[in-house]
């Protein structure tokens, strides 16, 4: 397993989230065994995989489901199998589940994802949970459906590695078990659709929104900490994280579905000149398959949306995330640099990196050291109760780490006593 990856699980939790524990069976590139996995998953999941998720409007949940991929229990059964399976990787060591582990908060805790050949990507892997209710997929979205997104990471070279849809295909036919369940799930024979079709309805079970926010929101005053309940005013208010991540009844992920160049990857690059080298070679294939490898195998990855839409307006904006279950899927930002929610909120506090593109509502923000506290404890109370022990576990580490790193503090920028674009432009104090 790359350095890179053992340095940040030694950081990160790495526990089991059913149980509590706090060993797991280790395999290829750092996951969790798939035994391991599945046998966690069977104590989180509904066991009646058709029914409406619990926190969800029955209206708002039809409009997820796409026409002909209907949630039944065959198509979720062949999904599971699917995410599980090393075997759609061109070397049977990378399945879904490498990287979106279920027992690292279903995403694989680094700050970039390895496939196959211990290769390296360029961007943090978002949770599964509740990538349902995303409006598009990936980072950039680049991928309008879950159905999409499951295609292309099996055909990445340095994620799966498959050369192509066929040798996917041929791979997932040597397991006889396949063939009856593709014929019970969709009335066919193995194909590449069919195969996206499953793991998009297997991923549709993975909803978690039952933390303790909705019970305190449900009238359990005592289900929210005072710091939580204080840092809930903050995030609505002063901190102006609702701005894009408003968070209510009809939007429950807490994500505005947009995308915003909040100055993470404006630190060290040169958006013009990475601008430039994109639209050359967009030119001559703007495809998906092509945007997928720019946006995973090369330093374009850092224009973000730029790299979809061509639109300057665009560049080095990513999608606002999801904050349900943020305390345990860091760390966090597409690049995957900043390791706990102080940071985030230090970031944030400053606003952000100046640049050219820098959204305009990230602005400083003069929280106090007691409200940035107030808010990480709110956004921990975000995480589903069926995480309870990898959630408390992962608020210590952080808060133990934050109290003697925090890289990205800057007091005189989140107090307005410094211009954030002064060093950019060479001003003298």
């Amino acid at each position: 397993m790359h350095e890179l990856g053992k340095t940040m699980m030694g950081v990160v939790a790495t526990m089991f989230l059913a149980a509590g524990t706090t060993e797991a069976a280790e395999g290829p590139h750092g996951a969790a065994t798939m035994d391991t996995q599945m046998s966690a998953l069977a104590k989180l999941v509904a066991k009646d995989v058709t029914a409406i998720p619990k926190g969800i409007d029955r209206v708002m949940w039809n409009f997820y489901i796409p026409e002909g991929n209907e949630m039944t229990e065959a198509r979720v059964a062949l999904g599971r199998k699917l995410y599980f399976d090393p075997a759609l990787s061109r070397d049977g060591t990378v399945a879904c589940a490498t990287c979106h582990d279920v027992l690292r908060g279903f995403t694989d805790q680094r700050p970039v994802s390895e496939g196959i050949g211990d290769q390296l990507g360029r961007r943090n892997a978002p949770t599964t949970l509740n990538a349902a209710l995303m409006q598009v997929q990936f980072l950039d979205g680049r991928a309008p459906t879950l159905e999409e997104q499951a295609k292309l990471p099996i055909t990445n070279p340095i994620e799966m590695g498959q050369p192509d849809e066929k040798s996917v295909v041929a791979a997932v036919k040597k397991n006889a078990e396949y063939a009856p369940m593709f014929e019970a799930a969709y009335g066919r024979g193995v194909n590449f659709e069919d195969l996206a079709r499953a793991i998009a309805a297997f991923e549709r079970t993975l909803i978690f929104l039952d933390a303790p926010f909705d019970r305190f929101l449900a009238g359990d005053a005592n289900a929210m900490s005072e710091a939580a309940q204080r840092g809930f005013v903050l995030y609505n208010g002063k901190a102006r994280c609702a701005t894009c991540h408003p968070i209510n009844a009809s939007n429950p992920v807490g994500a505005d579905h947009r995308f915003h160049n909040i100055g993470v990857s404006a630190r060290a690059q040169d958006f013009e000149k990475l601008a430039i080298e994109a639209l050359a070679l967009l030119a001559k294939d703007d495809g998906a398959e092509m945007i997928d490898r720019l946006a995973l195998e090369t330093d374009l990855s850092q224009l973000g949306r730029f790299l979809v839409t061509k639109d300057y307006a665009d560049i080095g904006s990513f999608k606002s995330s999801q904050v349900r279950n943020v305390g345990i899927t860091g760390p966090y930002m597409h690049d995957g640099t900043l390791t706990t929610l102080w940071d985030v909120m230090d970031h944030y506090n400053k606003g952000g990196e100046a640049n050219p593109y820098l959204d305009g509502g990230i602005v400083p923000l003069a929280l106090t050291e007691d409200e940035i506290d107030d808010v990480v404890a709110f956004l921990f109370a975000l995480t589903d109760t069926r995480f309870a022990a990898a959630n408390d576990k992962a608020f210590e580490e952080q808060k133990a780490r934050a109290k003697t790193k925090r890289p990205f503090r800057e007091t005189d920028l989140a107090t307005r006593k410094k211009i954030p674009f002064a060093d950019r432009i060479g001003l003298k104090e």
